[in-house]
């Protein structure tokens, strides 16, 4: 049986991606060795690892334009502790959009001062705040683009006086946007990338350099992009894959490419849940995401039936989170409409039920 899988993350990978990166695993390019054993010094290493980097720059349109590419370890938490110990001198101003951002709030404070430009917390994170400013005086802004938990998503961004920091962990590569609005963009690969393990990390150069504290070499951004990203080990497989994954998605036509189809998977998941009277959307429906599509059953005594007709039709990872409840279609780039169209099949035939 085919498996839908809309996992919020480590999530679905295109199958062609898995193929080649299983091949890999076993031998690479007919060296006789597998990837995990070759030297990460190696040429053959080193080939992926630029290539990987200079995809992630071509694919956002930001080649020439000043950015440097970086994949390094830790996750997106990482970054937290890396944006404040990298640009935080005096203040920063976070907009509080959810547990990811809140998670990057706290994480920051621990360095300096920290101001909630504006927060959803008030509605448990079911929209995204509006007509907020960001004063010009603080070291940079920081904001989540996506809230996977939630099923939220930014729409349009805010013109920024200062820096502009974004989370993308969840929609990068998903839309097209204007890229170089932002000073540092980072994302877990796990969700639109590739396997967990490896974080792109994209960085205009002349933000850095610019606060007066002491940064721990391998926290330190300027001496990741001196060092190519091998610092230390990097993860081998992740930046494999995820380079893989960027380059099916630059023969697929790229980001204007695969947001028509994003948009499409959106409004079938939606149109069914606004149009079937047993199911009620999370999120205001002005901000909902693109990528993780939230929502509940208006009467819990069907639970039941729909998570084993889920079951039988091959519907996996569908569970919301527990601070949200109900379901949570994540459909990220390698998600199929095919998919979708099957979860909406299960949904419609649960009214037929009901």
């Amino acid at each position: 049986m085919k498996i839908h899988n809309f996992s919020a993350g480590p999530s679905i990978l295109p199958q062609e991606v898995l193929k080649k990166a299983s091949e890999a695993v076993i031998e690479y390019n007919n060296i006789g060795m597998s990837l995990l054993e070759i030297s990460h010094r190696s040429k053959h290493f080193v080939d992926v690892m630029e290539n990987a980097r200079a995809l992630a720059l071509e694919l956002l349109g930001l080649e020439g334009k000043g950015y440097k590419a970086l994949f390094l370890q830790g996750g997106a938490s990482m970054q937290f502790v890396m944006v404040a110990l990298n640009l935080l001198e005096k203040r920063a101003g976070y907009l509080n959009t959810g547990t990811w951002s809140e998670n990057a709030i706290q994480e920051a404070k621990i360095y300096d001062d920290i101001h909630e430009v504006a927060s959803s917390k008030d509605a448990n994170y079911n929209y995204i705040p509006k007509g907020y400013s960001i004063p010009k005086d603080y070291d940079y802004f920081h904001c989540t683009s996506n809230n996977t938990i939630f099923g939220t998503q930014i729409k349009q961004f805010p013109d920024s006086p200062i820096p502009m920091v974004c989370d993308m962990s969840s929609d990068i590569f998903s839309r097209q946007l204007d890229f170089s609005k932002f000073d540092l963009i980072y994302a877990g690969a796990q969700k639109n990338m590739g396997p967990a393990g490896t974080t792109l990390v994209v960085v205009k150069e002349d933000i850095l350099g610019k606060v007066s504290r002491k940064i721990p070499s391998i926290m330190d951004y300027k001496v990741q992009i001196e060092k190519s990203s091998m610092f230390n080990t990097p993860p081998v497989f992740a930046v494999y894959t995820s380079m893989l994954t960027l380059e099916w998605l630059k023969n697929l036509g790229g980001i204007k490419a695969i947001e028509k189809v994003n948009e499409m998977k959106s409004r079938v998941i939606y149109s069914e849940i606004d149009l079937n009277p047993l199911f009620k959307g999370y999120a205001v429906k002005e901000d909902r995401s693109m990528m993780n599509a939230t929502f509940t059953l208006a009467n819990d005594d069907l639970k039941e039936t729909f998570d084993t007709m889920l079951k039988e039709a091959g519907i996996s990872g569908l569970s919301g989170h527990r601070s949200v409840g109900g379901y949570r279609a994540s459909m990220y780039n390698a998600l199929s409409l095919d998919s979708v169209k099957a979860l909406v099949e299960v949904m419609s035939e649960l009214e037929t039920k009901a």
